[in-house]
């Protein structure tokens, strides 16, 4: 950690993951800091932003002590953000195998791409950290597997990023949901709407001297930088990315599962389709899928480049029940009789919208409030990795639907598909020799 000025005189080299000297303002900062979580934020351009906020205001109990990217001109960015949030500098890393290695890390956080999740999930179990990792928390419904079977290995905490578990209404309403408020609760539709621009076609060039592609790749299998796939677009493509059904649809098909205490679907429909233009997005723009229970159905619709809203809301929940009916989002919510007349109703202070891509909210602060909990006093974390992962294979197991193009049944006890060789070769992927994920 460095002053102000010798930071930003130096911020070239820092970037490139040189250490930064500690000053005796900086130490400062550390003094009596034995009872904060020291956490290593790595990928930097998009919710890393919201990890930066997060740790910020749990600055009683938490302090970040390096970022991480592959990008150099993206962790020169992040470092001067994070030195004025924090009034000081974290160390800056090109390489997160290096804050894996550091004694003073306890927390890792990812929100690297989807490829990238899991495998540094474990690594950083494998290391002795807990960690944060942003949804989904799995490439594949295989890594999913993987990854909860780490976290019971090695003991650690595991987060997902799931961050509407830990907000108050959400939390007061879904209690309320169990105790009969609707009900015998039995349907929930879930939605997501946004205007999202083309990907267009890409051209192969080399890659930025700024970039680490070969990192930036890590697990997946080598191929050729185009110049349309960093910093976001990898969202769209097989290869790194999951789809808007994993990049968001998993945040309201979550609250639906918990809402209706519902575990893995005995049955997978998905139709889909690249509507809104032609070019390199290999995921739909546009999907349905349903998930049935016995006695139960989730609905989640997916439009991501066409912004229109469902009751005034580009994304939400609503559960309907045998008296009647909750309509919640991450602003509040409205409790609706059998007749659609409104009996209640809150408003949060603070909302979070669909085009917002870092989601900087007092949800995301308190999900971290939560994990950092988890580790001083051991209070019970909010989306745990063995609960988390039965919302993200569901959506992974509406990918593979639409892929195969059928109905998928299931085995409601591991959300393994049932007699179709075909979808059950899509339950894992392929990785780059010396990359695979291993437990």
């Amino acid at each position: 950690m460095v002053t102000r000025r010798t930071f930003i005189n130096g911020i070239a080299v820092s970037a490139a993951g040189a250490a930064i000297t500690r000053t005796a303002k900086s130490y400062g900062q550390i003094l009596g800091a034995n009872e904060r979580v020291n956490f290593a934020v790595v990928g930097l351009n998009g919710r890393g932003r919201a990890h930066l906020s997060a740790v910020a205001n749990n600055r009683a109990n938490a302090r970040l002590a390096y970022c991480c990217d592959v990008d150099s001109t993206v962790l020169a960015k992040y470092s001067a953000e994070a030195l004025k949030t924090l009034d000081y500098a974290p160390i800056a890393l090109g390489d997160f195998r290096k804050a894996l290695d550091a004694k003073d890390v306890d927390v890792i956080t990812i929100a690297c791409p989807d490829h990238w999740h899991a495998p540094m999930a474990v690594l950083g179990l494998k290391a002795g950290k807990h960690v944060y990792v942003e949804k989904p928390s799995s490439h594949n419904p295989r890594e999913g597997e993987l990854l909860v079977e780490a976290q019971q290995k090695y003991g650690k905490l595991v987060q997902v990023g799931d961050q509407q578990r830990s907000s108050p209404h959400t939390i007061k309403m879904v209690q309320q949901i169990h105790d009969g408020l609707i009900g015998r609760a039995y349907f929930a539709k879930t939605w997501y709407s946004n205007s999202r621009k083309p990907m267009g076609i890409g051209k192969v060039v080399p890659a930025p001297d700024t970039l680490n592609w070969d990192l930036w790749q890590g697990p997946a299998p080598r191929s050729e930088y185009k110049d349309n796939i960093h910093p976001y677009n990898w969202h769209w493509l097989f290869r790194y990315g999951t789809g808007e059904s994993l990049n968001n649809g998993t945040h309201e098909v979550d609250i639906a599962r918990w809402a209706l205490d519902a575990g893995y679907p005995e049955r997978v429909t998905a139709s889909a389709g690249r509507y809104q233009t032609q070019d390199d997005w290999q995921f739909y723009d546009t999907m349905v899928t349903n998930f049935e229970y016995s006695g139960k159905m989730i609905t989640w619709e997916g439009k991501c480049c066409n912004g229109m809203p469902y009751f005034g809301r580009d994304r939400g929940i609503l559960v309907n029940g045998t008296t009647g009916s909750v309509l919640i989002d991450r602003a509040g919510y409205e409790v609706y009789d059998l007749n659609g007349k409104m009996t209640d109703s809150f408003k949060a202070s603070d909302k979070g919208s669909s085009r917002d891509l870092l989601s900087r909210d007092s949800m995301t602060d308190a999900h971290f409030a939560n994990l950092i909990a988890g580790i001083r006093t051991g209070e019970k974390l909010h989306s745990p990795i063995a609960v988390a992962n039965t919302s993200v294979t569901m959506l992974q197991l509406s990918n593979i639907a639409w892929r195969v193009n059928r109905e998928l049944k299931l085995d409601s006890k591991t959300g393994r598909v049932l007699n179709d060789a075909d979808a059950m070769k899509m339950w894992g992927r392929t990785y780059e020799k010396g990359w695979e994920v291993r437990v």
